[in-house]
C-alpha cells in the first residue's frame, strides 16, 4: 500500500492510530554528510533517557566520500528500541526514514527491511530538474510499493527551507522531531539532547536546530496517521549510554593506564579520539606515532619505564605490531594491545565488522610467544575488560590482547554507571631497593612469575634484550637457558588459567545442541537460543571471554551435548560445496581451536557478510543443525 501525504494537499489532520509494540527497529539513511548518523544517535539517546532499552548500529559506506545518491553510499544509523535490555541490532527494520531513494535501494537488496515496512521518503526528487533523477526516483518508488512497503512521501526539503537556507544542514533535526512524535518521546528531552549535541556551537545554532526539531514534530503530528508506544523499563540505578569504542577509552582511564600509543586506523581510531578529549585532565598522554610499528615500540618503552601502556589498532595494524609484540613477550614487559577487528584480509572492508583476527592474536607472532587473549562481548564488557587486561599484564609481566570488532565499536547501549574503585588503578611504581642477590628474571618454578625490576630502582640495573636470555638477562645461546625461558613464559598461561572461572551455560546443562561463541556475537546468539528454547528445543549456548588460556571445565561442557557448533563472523568452508570433505574443510577459528584442544567434533556456522549477526539468521542456522541431528 502506498500513501502520499504532502503538505499542500493535507487539509485536516488524519485520525492517528496508536499501536502498542514490544519493540521496533528504525533506520535513518542519507548520503554522507547529511547528518543521518547524528539524527539516529540523538534519537537513541532520547529513547534511552526515556527508559527504553536500545542498541544502535552505524551504517557506514566503505568509501570515505561516496558519490551523492549512490546505492552503495548509504550512511546512517539503525536503532533498535524496546521495553527491556537490548543486546543486538535485531533482524529487519520496521520503519525507515530515507533522504533519497538510492540509499534505500541497497538496504532493500540486503534484505534489511521487514515485509510491510513503513518508509518515510524525501519527496523532493520526484520533481527534480534533472529528468534522469526524477525518473530514477519514480521507478524506485514504484518498486518499493510493488514490494509491499508502505511508502509515505514527505516534503522534508521544502519544510526545512522555511527555517534554514540549506536543508542539508538541518533536515536531520526535522527527522528527529518526526521520530519523537511517531514514538511518543518527550519533546523536552529532544531539546535537551540538541543542546548536548551542539553544546560547543553558537547559541543561534542550537536555537535553529530546536526549531527544526519542533517543526518535524509538528508536521508529523498534523500529517501522519500512525504512531507507536513502546514499554519503558523501570530504571533503578544511574545509567550511561555509549558505544564500544567510548567504553574502551573510559576503561583505559579507569584502569590507571597513563600512556596510549596509536596510529589512526578504522574502526579503532575513535578510541584514541575519546581518550584525547579526557586523558590529559588525569595526567595521561595519547601519542600518535608515525606508523603502527612505532606506536607499538613507544608503548613497550613506556611500559618498560614502570607502568603498563596500551596500544590500539585494527587488523592490518596488528600485523605490523607483531614483531614488537614478540619483543614484549620475550623481554616480559607488560603491554595491553586492543584490536578492533574489521573485514579483511589486508585493508579489507575497513568499515565492516568481522572476527578474522583470532588465530593471528593467538599464534601470529614468530616463535613461541604466548599471549593472553580475551574477547569483549558487549559495550559494558568493553569498559571492564580494560581494567582486567591491565591488571593481568602487570601481574604476569606479559602481553594481553583485547579483541573487539566493528560491531561493538560504534554500537550504543545503556548500562549501569560504573562506581569507581581504587582497586582498579595500578599501584605506584616500585622504586624500593632491589634485594641483594635478586635476579632480573628470577622465575617462580610453579608460575613463571617474577618480580620485575623498574628502571631507577637501586641495585636493579640490568640489560634488557629481546632475544633468548638467562635469569640474569644475559644473552644466552645455550639450549638450557632457551628452554628455561620458554618454559616459564608458558607457565604464566597455566597460572592464570587456574584463576579463571568457567563461563556459565545459557540454558540447560545438557541437550541436543550447544552453540559456542565469542566476542560481539553474544547478544544475537542468546536471543536466537532463547527463542528456540521457548519452542521446546534442547539448545543452549556458551560464550567465551578468555580464549587464551581457556578456563577449566569447557571440555566437560562440550561433551554433555549431542552436537556442538561455533557461531563466528569469520570464514569456514561449507560442507555442501562439491569439493569440500572432512579431509580438506577449513573450520572457523574458534571451532578449530576447540577441536584440537578437547578432541570433540565441534562443527561451525559462519557468516562473513560485513554486517552484525541477526538473531533470525542464527535461528535458521540452528534449526538446520537440529534437523541434521534428527536425521542422524
Amino acid at each position: 500500500m502506498s500513501e502520499t501525504l504532502l503538505l499542500e494537499t493535507a487539509s485536516t489532520a488524519p485520525r492517528r492510530r496508536v499501536t502498542a509494540v514490544a519493540e521496533h527497529i528504525v533506520e535513518v539513511l542519507s548520503d554522507s554528510g547529511e547528518g543521518a548518523q547524528r539524527c539516529g544517535q540523538a534519537f537513541a539517546a532520547i529513547a534511552a533517557r526515556s527508559g527504553h532499552g536500545i542498541w544502535t548500529l552505524e551504517i557506514i559506506p566503505a568509501e570515505i566520500q561516496p558519490p551523492a545518491r549512490s546505492v552503495a553510499g548509504a550512511s546512517g544509523n539503525r536503532i533498535r528500541l524496546g521495553g527491556g535490555r537490548i543486546t543486538n541490532g535485531g533482524d529487519e527494520a520496521d520503519l525507515v526514514v530515507a533522504f533519497n531513494e538510492q540509499v534505500l535501494i541497497g538496504r532493500v537488496a540486503e534484505g534489511e527491511l521487514k515485509p510491510g515496512c513503513l518508509v518515510l521518503l524525501e519527496s523532493m526528487w520526484r520533481e527534480d530538474r534533472d529528468p534522469a533523477v526524477a525518473q530514477a526516483y519514480a521507478a524506485a518508488h514504484a518498486d518499493l510499493v510493488a514490494r509491499g512497503y508502505r511508502v509515505i512521501e514527505i516534503p522534508m526539503d521544502r519544510e526545512c527551507r522555511k527555517l534554514v537556507p540549506d536543508p542539508r544542514r538541518g533536515k536531520n533535526m526535522f527527522v528527529l522531531g518526526m521520530l519523537c512524535s511517531v514514538y511518543h518521546l518527550d519533546l523536552g528531552l529532544g531539546r535537551e539532547q540538541i543542546a548536548l549535541t551542539f553544546g560547543k556551537k553558537d547559541a543561534k545554532v542550537i536555537a535553529t536546530n530546536v526549531r527544526l526539531l519542533e517543526a518535524g514534530w509538528a508536521w508529523a503530528e498534523e500529517h501522519l496517521d500512525f504512531a507507536f508506544t513502546i514499554p519503558t523499563a523501570q530504571i533503578t540505578e544511574p545509567q550511561v549510554v555509549m558505544n564500544g569504542n567510548a567504553a574502551l577509552a573510559l576503561g583505559i582511564l579507569a584502569s590507571g593506564m597513563e600512556i596510549c600509543a596509536m596510529y589512526p586506523i578504522t574502526p579503532a581510531t575513535s578510541v584514541s579520539q575519546h581518550l584525547t578529549e579526557l586523558f590529559e585532565t588525569v595526567g595521561g598522554l595519547v601519542h600518535q606515532a608515525e606508523d603502527e610499528i612505532a606506536a607499538c615500540a613507544f608503548a613497550i618503552g613506556a611500559s618498560y619505564a614502570g607502568k603498563c601502556a596500551v596500544t590500539i589498532t585494527s587488523g592490518p595494524g596488528y600485523s605490523l605490531k607483531q614483531e614488537g609484540i614478540g619483543l614484549a613477550v620475550m623481554a616480559e614487559i607488560p603491554l595491553v594491545v586492543v584490536d578492533v577487528q574489521r573485514g579483511g584480509p589486508s585493508t579489507g572492508q575497513p568499515t565492516k565488522p568481522e572476527q578474522g583476527d583470532l588465530l593471528s592474536a593467538l599464534f601470529g607472532t614468530h616463535g613461541d610467544a604466548p599471549k593472553i587473549v580475551l574477547a569483549v562481548s558487549g559495550i559494558e564488557d568493553c569498559f571492564y575488560a580494560m581494567i582486567t587486561a591491565r591488571r593481568i599484564a602487570e601481574t604476569f609481566n606479559t602481553v594481553v590482547i583485547v579483541l573487539s570488532d566493528g560491531s561493538l565499536a560504534t554500537a550504543q547501549q545503556p548500562f549501569p554507571r560504573p562506581a569507581f574503585s581504587e582497586d582498579w588503578l595500578a599501584p605506584p611504581v616500585d622504586q624500593s631497593p632491589v634485594p641483594e642477590g635478586a635476579r632480573p628474571y628470577d622465575w617462580d618454578e610453579a608460575t613463571g612469575i617474577f618480580r620485575r625490576f623498574i628502571p631507577g630502582q637501586p641495585g636493579g640495573m640490568h640489560t634488557v634484550t629481546g632475544i633468548a636470555h638467562d635469569r640474569d638477562s644475559h644473552v644466552a645461546y645455550d639450549a638450557a637457558s632457551n628452554e628455561d625461558g620458554l618454559r616459564h613464559r608458558s607457565l604464566k598461561l597455566a597460572a592464570l588459567q587456574r584463576t579463571l572461572t568457567c563461563p556459565e551455560v545459557f540454558g540447560d546443562p545438557d541437550g541436543d545442541l550447544l552453540v559456542v561463541g565469542w566476542g560481539s556475537t553474544k547478544g544475537a546468539i542468546e536471543e536466537a537460543v532463547a527463542g528456540l528454547r521457548a519452542e521446546g528445543h534442547r539448545v543452549a549456548s556458551l560464550h567465551l571471554r578468555f580464549i587464551q588460556p581457556l578456563p577449566s571445565g569447557i571440555g566437560e561442557i562440550l561433551r554433555r551435548f549431542a552436537r556442538v557448533i561455533t557461531v563466528e563472523a569469520n570464514w569456514s568452508d561449507s560442507p555442501d560445496d562439491a569439493l569440500i570433505d572432512e579431509d580438506n574443510r577449513r573450520y572457523a577459528a574458534l571451532a578449530m581451536l576447540l577441536r584440537s584442544r578437547y578432541l570433540v567434533d565441534v562443527g561451525c556456522w559462519t557468516e562473513s557478510r560485513g554486517r552484525p549477526f541477526k538473531p533470525g539468521t542464527i535461528r535458521a542456522a540452528l534449526l538446520d543443525e537440529l534437523a541434521k541431528e534428527k536425521r542422524g
